[in-house]
């Protein structure tokens, strides 16, 4: 290496994994909780579990329309019995009489003394009598209480993010408001004197400003509060009273750009003059200047400012900190196994999460195909892809190989 080559070798920048370590192990989670109603629920992370107060079913029901029966009153199939009462849903019955049949229907009780029902379409009513063509067995089509939920029993755990299927589990029982985490508050600024914001012509030497909209479109995916501080002036002093003025608000801070070694990147020395830098360079492609530390007790992530570097680093470091930062239980993506429809013939020393769609071949199995460029400008690539392939460090892949890949679905929630 000459005197002024001073780039870094893989050795000196930290393993994906470690990163990820490191960053989790500086989260604090939010403990500040907020009521709210079923309607107001959705996407929020709980931060109490859901207890039921009650059996459901309530009862024992109908899980047909048919007849409520004694089997010992059935000798054999074509076995005629008068229907005595009709029980439609929401209605309390009244014992089953002996040798008799109740007409019930779906969700209906099943009356005192009935062990069984029949379905509709092995009967034959005729008049006040209906005619049994089957031998039941015990129990058949009925719902026993509490077959699906216990009284007392916890039926939402606490650190998940709470689905419309979670809404309707706790109305089951009753429960119309439900505790959970306040939204993290994460503060967002750019850096760059070139940078322009969109719906206006753009001036000469100027580029749009996508980075803002690309981060805060993804936070709000994970459900947090931005607060878009917009840019910042490229000198030293702007950015340190941006970044003061962001962890004064938020829990976290994030910044686009400014994290490398250039004249005009200011952000990693002004977060060093505010606090402390825990973590810079990655072995990892694209985003290896990715950025962690704190500005007084606010952590601080900054992303490379190249726009799909931004949009990788977000992905793989930002996701994990602020779903635990959220109270999340599972904070780590996960990985979908497929068929490499690609060869890779030079692979790089660090670790490549490469922009890919996952596709279906012509005999059903999930094929991944690459974009064609590594460039991390190439913001189109991203909306092109479905997802990031894991192409692991000094490792060639052929056509068939097994791969990693994994879903935007997945890291987008």
């Amino acid at each position: 290496m000459s005197a002024c080559d001073c780039t870094p070798s893989v050795s000196d920048l930290k393993p994906y994994e470690e990163a990820v370590e490191l960053l989790l192990s500086h989260v604090k989670p939010i403990q500040d909780t907020e009521t709210l109603t079923l309607h107001d629920a959705l996407g929020r992370v709980l931060a109490t579990p859901v207890t039921s107060s009650i059996n459901v079913p309530g009862w024992d029901n109908s899980a047909m329309d048919g007849y409520a029966v004694r089997v010992a009153d059935i000798p054999a199939e074509g076995t005629t019995l008068k229907v005595s009462q009709r029980i439609p849903a929401g209605v309390a019955p009244t014992a089953l009489e002996p040798g008799t049949a109740a007409r019930i229907f779906t969700g209906a009780p099943v009356p005192e003394g009935a062990d069984a029902v029949v379905m509709q379409e092995l009967t034959c009513q005729q008049d006040d009598e209906v005619i049994i063509n089957t031998l039941p067995q015990p129990g058949a089509h009925i719902r026993r209480r509490g077959e699906d939920i216990r009284q007392d029993e916890d039926i939402i755990r606490p650190g998940i993010r709470l689905l419309p299927q979670h809404l309707g589990l706790a109305a089951s029982v009753g429960v119309g408001s439900l505790e959970v985490y306040r939204r993290p508050r994460v503060a967002v600024l750019a850096s760059g004197d070139e940078l322009q914001m969109p719906g206006e012509p753009l001036k000469p030497g100027m580029i749009y400003n996508s980075n803002i909209f690309t981060v805060a479109g993804m936070l709000r995916a994970l459900g947090c509060q931005v607060i878009d501080l917009g840019q910042v002036e490229d000198t030293l002093e702007a950015t340190k009273k941006a970044l003061t003025e962001a962890a004064r608000q938020s829990d976290l801070v994030i910044a686009s750009g400014g994290v490398s070694v250039g004249e005009e990147d200011h952000v990693k020395p002004a977060v060093e003059a505010l606090g402390e830098l825990n973590m810079w360079k990655v072995a990892i492609r694209p985003g290896k200047p990715v950025a962690f530390g704190h500005i007084a007790n606010t952590p601080f992530i900054g992303t490379p400012g190249n726009p799909v570097s931004l949009f990788v680093t977000f992905l793989l470091f930002a996701r994990p900190f602020i779903r635990k930062l959220a109270g999340l239980e599972e904070v780590l993506p996960r990985t979908i196994e497929a068929t490499a429809g690609f060869d890779w013939n030079k692979p790089d020393k660090r670790r490549e999460f490469h922009r890919a769609r996952l596709e279906k071949s012509e005999d059903g199995s999930d094929v991944v195909r690459v974009y064609p460029s590594r460039s991390s400008a190439v913001l189109s690539s991203t909306t092109w892809a479905n997802g990031l392939v894991i192409l692991p460090e000094n490792q060639t892949i052929k056509t068939g190989d097994k791969v990693q890949f994994m879903p935007f679905s997945e890291l987008l929630s």
